[in-house]
């Protein structure tokens, strides 16, 4: 699992738009990646793998598994619960986030990826 900090590449692409408010959209296509929120620091990039893992352990059976034999079906079952995409509001071209909080991608699956994330600005 790889949780990478991506508020500064998405405030960039604000600064970037001719946009100055209104809501960024953040996709990941995929069925094994996700976008959330967190505190971006040691404790929580810790702690969120460990709760991920308590609530979708990777040595269960999962049926997925009988079909592709891939070994990720607990890469999906987690990407589901996160979720594909944000909705965040911004105003002059900067998120409005929480003090701590910073936009994360978190890459679920057990083999390497390559990933791109799709920006929709409106306003």
């Amino acid at each position: 699992m790889q949780i990478i900090d991506i508020t500064d590449i998405v405030n960039r692409a604000l600064d970037e738009s001719e946009i100055e408010n209104g809501i960024v959209t953040v996709f990941v296509p995929g069925s094994t990646a996700a976008v959330t929120t967190i505190e971006y620091e040691p404790g929580l990039l810790n702690d969120l793998p460990a709760a991920l893992e308590r609530l979708f352990p990777k040595d269960i059976q999962y049926e997925h598994e009988k079909r592709w034999h891939d070994g990720n079906g607990h890469s999906h079952v987690r990407a589901a619960f996160l979720g594909p995409s944000l909705t965040i509001p911004f105003r002059n071209k900067r998120m409005m986030l929480g003090t701590w909080q910073q936009l994360v991608f978190v890459e679920l699956d057990n083999k390497p990826r390559s990933r791109k994330i799709i920006l929709q600005i409106i306003g």
